[in-house]
């Protein structure tokens, strides 16, 4: 693997959309899809303010100490951040793997958002970061989610418990290996672009 913090300095966009590092600037926009019951659900509630501020912080230290992180995704037709989808190290069979994550304010639902921006985030591991597997572990109640994934080439590879906010929490957790080809009906990723 090759994922350095200089390794990472241009970031995929697709027809729609534009991925960049989140900033401070973006609270207002970040407590929209975390404090938002309907899209909360599969973390068991919405968060409060704190922990939306310790989300955007985790976020920043990320990009410090890997190069990379979940990403603003930014509409290019409105310039409205709409989502967050990158990719994160997580704890899976005692060790840390690269996932790929993706949250979306509500109202930008079923437009396939989260398909095209999870694929530019899995071209960009394999080819930018030059991972051999990339993984999306989902709650087994996340139908939607575990759609993305399907659609982004992962197949279920494992189950495994997950103990968060108090629950135990059943996951899926899906795989892709590099070389794998992906659904047919993968959105294309246009061009990359320098991190501001």
């Amino acid at each position: 693997m090759k994922h350095t913090p200089t390794a990472t300095r241009i970031l995929p966009e697709t027809e729609r959309l534009r991925l960049r590092r989140m900033e401070l600037s973006d609270m207002q926009a970040l407590s929209d899809i975390l404090c938002d019951e309907r899209v909360m659900y599969a973390y068991e509630g919405a968060f409060d303010q704190e922990q939306v501020a310790a989300w955007m912080q985790k976020q920043l230290r990320r990009y410090e100490e890997h190069g990379f992180g979940l990403w603003a995704v930014v509409s290019r037709q409105t310039g409205e951040m709409i989502g967050q989808c990158g990719i994160t190290m997580q704890e899976y069979a005692q060790r840390q793997v690269p996932e790929i994550g993706y949250l979306f304010a509500y109202r930008h639902w079923h437009r396939g958002y989260a398909t095209e921006a999870a694929a530019a985030c899995r071209e960009y591991g394999f080819r930018t970061l030059g991972f051999d597997a990339l993984y999306s572990i989902i709650r087994d109640t996340n139908v939607a989610s575990q759609r993305v994934a399907l659609r982004n080439g992962m197949l279920p590879v494992d189950t495994i418990v997950k103990h968060y906010r108090g629950v135990d929490m059943p996951h899926i957790v899906f795989r892709t290996r590099s070389g794998e080809a992906p659904a047919a009906d993968t959105p294309p990723v246009l061009a990359c672009r320098p991190v501001r």
